[in-house]
């Protein structure tokens, strides 16, 4: 894996160590605008690492220090994200620059490839709990919803990055019924800002029931529900060996 170093003069004094890693994509129409902003002073956003989708990966932010990627956000409790976070932004239009017909654009294999071999040096540097890696619409639910539905969790987590469990059967599953207090602690248990609950329902399926984004929390979000929960209360609260 080869990095190339561009800084950027976005960053600041963490005040936090690291314990998450954000994922993102940029959003913009190219990789090179997206590059440019993210270097830009006027801008005062950055990220750690920037992938394009050739799979190159340009090093903006050393880790030590606290780039600006993740703004108003929260996660299992806490803030200031930017002070305890690796962000790696990953070049794609996603819904603001669809395909022709409205289809998000894919993720390049080799993009892929080049994300989660860094994600695992990242992970294994800093202790990262598999419960604490992100995309950034998991920690900002009313403002953001990239990496987006087409993002590839489950190859993630078959390269041991965050978690993809079996289809939900039902089998198991905790209903809470007519309970929204069950949803809401359900929620906040995994991790999610509940401060507007179909957002964090909304952001919830956009990772995990992702033909279902619809801010209802319907039987199958339900059953996925309690099946996500179930897994964050029993991970360990650092990586395994």
């Amino acid at each position: 894996m080869q990095i190339e170093d561009v800084p950027s003069p976005n960053h600041d004094e963490r005040k936090f160590p690291v314990d998450l890693l954000v994922l993102h994509y940029t959003g913009m129409e190219t990789g090179e605008a997206a590059f440019r902003r993210l270097i830009d002073a006027e801008a005062k956003v950055s990220a750690h690492y920037l992938v394009w989708e050739d799979g190159r990966i340009a090093r903006l932010v050393p880790e030590s220090r606290r780039a600006w990627h993740a703004g108003l956000s929260s996660w299992q409790g806490d803030s200031d994200l930017n002070s305890r976070s690796v962000g790696i932004e990953i070049v794609n239009g996603g819904h603001d620059f669809p395909l022709p017909g409205g289809k998000l654009p894919p993720f390049p294999d080799e993009q892929i490839a080049a994300v989660i071999a860094l994600s695992r040096e990242i992970v294994a540097h800093h202790g990262i709990p598999q419960q604490r890696i992100v995309g950034h619409s998991d920690i900002a639910p009313q403002r953001k919803i990239d990496p987006g539905e087409h993002f590839p969790w489950p190859r993630l987590a078959e390269a041991g990055l965050g978690f993809w469990p079996a289809e939900e059967t039902g089998a198991g599953c905790v209903w809470m019924g007519g309970d929204p207090g069950g949803v809401n602690r359900q929620l906040a248990g995994i991790g999610y800002d509940i401060a507007d609950v179909p957002a964090a329902i909304r952001a919830f399926q956009r990772r995990w029931l992702t033909d279902a984004i619809t801010g209802f929390a319907d039987a199958r979000t339900l059953r996925r529900l309690s099946q996500i929960a179930a897994l964050y209360a029993s991970a360990p609260s650092s990586p395994q060996a």
